[in-house]
């Protein structure tokens, strides 16, 4: 919830990253289709198209190998972007997967000098995030996983997993910073297999940090899709752990990989009951997506799609609505409530589940009418 440049409260926080808006169109089977965005136009734009927040690596809007005078004066450059516009920044992560040297991962990878890059690499970014007032850090091992088990240990990955994030919370702790740190789980791609592959490995993991307070999860919705996953539980267990940190929305077929579609672009259903879950539970974060205009899309297309994830959204929260306040939906529900009663610590007389018929085909499909607009 933040208040709007006219003064208005904005309950419903719509972010995007700005390596969405500046993807150009590449795959790993054709060159760029687009021309470069500007990161500072990017800021400007998506306040323009109704976004009230973004996200970034501090890669995006600083080249690496950027002087310090440099840094700072495109942090002063977007930190006035950002109040002329009226847009906050609410994450932000680092670029250790693009380079050559990160081949073999960052955190993880068989070369210590390498590991050591890429906590410097995460810690130069959690202070850019920080001048940007960025709440939260979130990591996205893209490399740190393996298509070779033969070469590490995974006992010793996880190893090297704990002592990246445990010095990086150090960092924010020592600096004073208010930051948060975030893992967003991936299953697979680019590495064969990621050791941080889902919302249940992050919590484990995240029980074994010196700081396991200061570090909780971002889920994405094609991320559980590609380990054939239901998202919105992939969300609720974060949640329910008093973990869910941010998320990202997108598109997703199940089981392919990452194809990052525009949300409301694939999995309707399970997009639906993302959004309901985040409403019913009246979850505060902002709506992230981390999404990418198709390759066939121009300049002025992407502020389409921009602009087509936010309406997506909004859509399938109107759904929500109905579904919450259609009347058969509430008899079905009311019934089936009716059956949670408590009852004796051993059950003898046994009638119930066997012979009761669970109303759920009717259910579903309301849920069908209500999404197709037909109720």
């Amino acid at each position: 919830m933040i208040r709007a440049p006219g003064g208005e409260i904005v309950k419903r926080v719509f972010s995007f990253g700005l390596w969405t808006v500046m993807n150009r169109g590449a795959d790993p089977f054709g060159a760029p289709t687009r021309s470069p965005l500007d990161p500072l136009q990017v800021i400007s734009g998506l306040a323009a198209h109704g976004a009230q927040a973004f996200e970034l690596h501090a890669e995006d809007l600083i080249p690496p190998g950027s002087l310090l005078a440099e840094r700072d004066r495109l942090i002063h450059e977007a930190r006035q972007r950002m109040d002329d516009a009226g847009i906050r920044c609410v994450a932000c992560g680092s670029d250790v997967f693009s380079e050559p040297i990160f081949k073999d991962g960052g955190l993880v990878s068989n070369e210590a000098r390498v590991r050591r890059l890429a906590i410097a690499r995460y810690a130069a970014a959690i202070d850019v995030g920080h001048l940007l007032g960025a709440p939260l850090f979130n990591i996205w091992g893209g490399r740190d996983g393996a298509e070779v088990d033969a070469s590490r240990s995974p006992i010793d990955a996880l190893k090297r997993l704990r002592d990246g994030f445990n010095e990086l919370a150090a960092h924010i702790a020592r600096h004073g910073y208010a930051m948060r740190l975030s893992i967003e789980p991936k299953p697979n791609e680019p590495r064969g297999d990621l050791y941080l592959s889902t919302v249940g490995h992050a919590l484990a993991f995240i029980a074994t940090l010196d700081q396991p307070d200061r570090v909780g999860v971002v889920p994405e919705l094609a991320h559980a899709a590609m380990a054939g996953l239901n998202p919105a539980h992939e969300i609720a267990h974060a949640l329910y752990a008093g973990k869910l940190f941010g998320i990202h929305l997108n598109g997703q077929r199940p089981l392919r990989f990452d194809q990052d579609l525009r949300f409301g672009g694939a999995n309707l259903k399970d997009s639906f009951f993302v959004v309901k879950l985040l409403e019913d539970e009246d979850w505060p974060g902002p709506r992230s997506f981390d999404a990418h205009p198709y390759r066939t899309t121009d300049e002025q297309g992407v502020w389409d799609f921009v602009q087509g994830c936010i309406s997506a959204y909004k859509i399938l929260a109107e759904k929500v609505r109905r579904f919450n306040e259609d009347l058969e939906v509430h008899q079905l529900l009311a019934e089936i409530r009716s059956w949670d009663v408590s009852v004796p610590p051993v059950e003898t007389a046994a009638e119930g589940s066997p012979r009761r018929a669970f109303l759920y085909d009717r259910l579903d499909h309301l849920v069908f009418e209500i999404l197709m607009g037909t109720r």
